[in-house]
């Protein structure tokens, strides 16, 4: 697992589309339990080279109702995203992830994860992925039917300050899904 990280933090395969340039971000273990697949870091998380270092990794944490000493102890959490680099800005926010670091680096990653008890997906990149076609037309269709993809996989939406609109929306998502979010992390963080 340690030449691995080290191999994808040296990774340049999409350089040239990455406008401040290359810093994979990734953390893991071979005895991690849950692994957080979100999409791709954003600048403050490109710059301190710490996943989920920004107002989304603070309302996940949130969400997951655990400390930052657990949420980055890596033997509790594997923090692999759709895109491990920053990749850009669009019109209305970052761009998504480069479709290079998925199928370059996550079966090596799974293949050294043997104690995974859950796979949180946070975003329709990675649900997308990951449920192909079991995934629903929608993210909220998906996240909404999240029984459906347990207990393996635990579909969201993404944390970020910008998602307020769908949260108020859906409320539903902090009565069902944020209630059994937090008992099955705790089932894992907690041993």
């Amino acid at each position: 697992m340690k030449d691995l990280l080290q191999n994808i933090k040296q990774c340049t395969i999409c350089k040239e589309h990455l406008p401040l340039g290359p810093k994979p971000v990734v953390s893991a273990h071979p005895k991690s339990k849950i692994v957080i697949i979100g999409q791709a870091p954003g600048t403050k998380v490109h710059a301190s080279g710490i996943p989920w270092n920004d107002a989304s990794g603070k309302q996940l944490r949130t969400w997951l109702d655990v400390s930052n000493e657990d949420f980055y102890n890596e033997t509790k959490f594997a923090i692999i995203p759709m895109g491990f680099c920053y990749s850009g800005k669009g019109k209305t926010g970052d761009l998504p992830p480069r479709p290079e670091c998925a199928p370059q680096w996550h079966k090596p990653l799974f293949n050294e994860l043997k104690h995974i008890e859950l796979i949180l997906l946070i975003g329709m990149y990675a649900q997308n992925y990951y449920l192909g076609k079991t995934a629903k037309k929608t993210l909220t269709e998906t996240v909404k039917n999240y029984n459906e993809y347990l207990p393996k996989f635990l579909p969201l939406p993404h944390p970020s300050p910008r998602n307020r609109f769908w949260l108020t929306k859906n409320s539903w998502f902090e009565v069902e899904v944020l209630p059994e979010l937090r008992r099955r992390v705790n089932n894992y963080v907690n041993i």
